[in-house]
């Protein structure tokens, strides 16, 4: 490897240890990312876009998430080394990145934030460069806000869901499996039949028909996996009852 492609790897090595994020150092997405960009900085002799060199390229790939305007990036990339960019060449670079593997379109939801904070940063007189690493963090920040509040939206849907079942099933209608006020057992009611099933120590479930919650219950059987038991259950709880 010669001197040059050397130095591109090694700055895009050390731009990715920048991130002050260790979730980001260690996500498999962004790691499959830098591979990328390592590939195509060693092989970018080969690139069909001839005008974009090393400069170039770094910065419209650093550019690509962050909302940053057409014109106002065209024109800090013309004044670096290389042939004259129209505002086209910007715009088919910019979608022939966002399209490559790994790699997707500026989300819709930072885009509001993002502009305030370009236009904020512009206002300053702050560079370029410095102004894509601003957006860079803030995309990293924003992005995992939107993660946490997403996770935590479906943990309440997931709780929300519960309590619903639960109430179901005391209501007496029909059901999936849920748990009684946190129990160990799982009770599900079909065909107008209850049932519950409960893991032992020996991890194997054991499935009972049920009148109520707390009785003993008629024993049907043992198995390896809820799974399992619920295929038993699809014949069980359709089957006739037997004549007393």
């Amino acid at each position: 490897m010669d001197s040059a492609r050397q130095y591109a790897v090694a700055s895009l090595l050390f731009d990715y240890m920048k991130s002050p994020s260790l979730r980001h150092l260690r996500d498999a997405h962004s790691v499959q990312k830098l591979a990328r960009e390592i590939v195509n900085a060693v092989d970018r002799a080969n690139s069909i876009w001839t005008k974009w060199e090393s400069d170039r390229e770094q910065i419209t790939k650093a550019a690509a998430p962050c909302w940053i305007p057409v014109e106002d990036l065209q024109a800090f990339l013309n004044d670096l080394p290389g042939p004259s960019l129209s505002k086209t060449d910007v715009e088919q670079r910019l979608r022939a990145i966002w399209e490559e593997p790994y790699t997707t379109y500026p989300k819709e939801a930072l885009m509001e934030g993002c502009l305030a904070l370009y236009h904020s940063e512009k206002a300053w007189g702050t560079a370029m460069p410095a102004i894509i690493g601003a957006l860079q963090e803030h995309i990293e920040r924003e992005t995992d806000r939107l993660m946490r509040e997403q996770d935590e939206s479906y943990r309440r849907w997931k709780e929300e869901e519960r309590v619903k079942l639960e109430l179901r099933f005391l209501s007496g209608a029909d059901c999936g499996w849920t748990r009684v006020d946190r129990s160990e057992a799982f009770y599900s009611r079909r065909n107008g039949r209850t049932f519950r099933i409960v893991q032992g120590k020996d991890k194997r479930w054991t499935l009972s028909r049920i009148k109520e919650i707390d009785d003993k219950g008629e024993l049907l059987g043992h198995y390896q996996g809820r799974s399992d038991a619920n295929k038993a259950l699809k014949t069980i709880a359709y089957a006739d009852e037997p004549h007393r």
